[in-house]
């Protein structure tokens, strides 16, 4: 019978069945969904209306996600689906939509601190001793550059919330691009009230 995406076959506001005027129209036309899963890159093109094209990704596993309070956004691996506003059958099998809730890879946010503010991020005491015992050998910074490393450092807080995640490596991010329609998953690190809200959702 194929998709349909017109409302004639609905019945009206009262329950009353709609008279058939005319055929199936290929404007109305509606294709199957991408049901977009995480593994290795596949994408397909599709020919659309007035020669236009859509990307349908099949498979992706990285995008580029972006935070918000440092403004800068960087490409990384996206590891699974946490949880979904509509259905949890999309996080059993890690399907990625617009606003799923994803857990990325913490790794090129965590090295652009470091190397930005020159501070550890997210590390345990121990290990963060060692470690910057070991940078303090391996680098010798210019004053220049220690000033400058100095004043960014007054604005270097990270929210405790988001810097246990760090810790633990990974990151829980929002999709915010429509990976059926534009083979691409990108979004943004989830931060403050909205973190709290979905790691509440997480809990349930």
């Amino acid at each position: 019978m194929g998709i349909s995406r017109d409302s004639r076959h609905k019945r009206s506001a009262t329950g009353a069945k709609r008279s058939h005027y005319r055929k199936k129209r290929a404007f109305e036309l509606g294709r199957q969904s991408a049901v977009t899963r995480i593994g290795p890159k596949r994408v397909h093109v599709v020919r659309t209306r007035g020669g236009n094209r859509k990307f349908r990704g099949l498979r992706l596993d990285s995008g580029n996600f972006s935070w918000g309070s440092e403004g800068i956004s960087k490409k990384t691996r996206v590891i699974a689906v946490a949880y979904h506003p509509s259905n949890n059958e999309l996080v059993r099998t890690n399907t990625l939509t617009r606003s799923a809730i994803v857990q990325i890879d913490a790794a090129p946010f965590r090295q652009w601190y470091e190397a930005h503010y020159g501070l550890p991020l997210g590390k345990r005491r121990g290990q963060k001793a060692k470690e910057e015992a070991a940078a303090a050998e391996a680098v010798t910074k210019s004053k220049s550059v220690e000033r400058k490393l100095a004043a960014r450092q007054t604005t270097a807080k990270v929210d405790g919330a988001l810097e246990s995640q760090f810790a633990a490596g990974r990151l829980l991010a929002c999709v915010s691009s429509r990976p059926g329609q534009s083979g691409r998953v990108d979004g943004y690190i989830l931060e403050g009230e909205e973190l709290a809200f979905y790691q509440r959702a997480l809990k349930k």
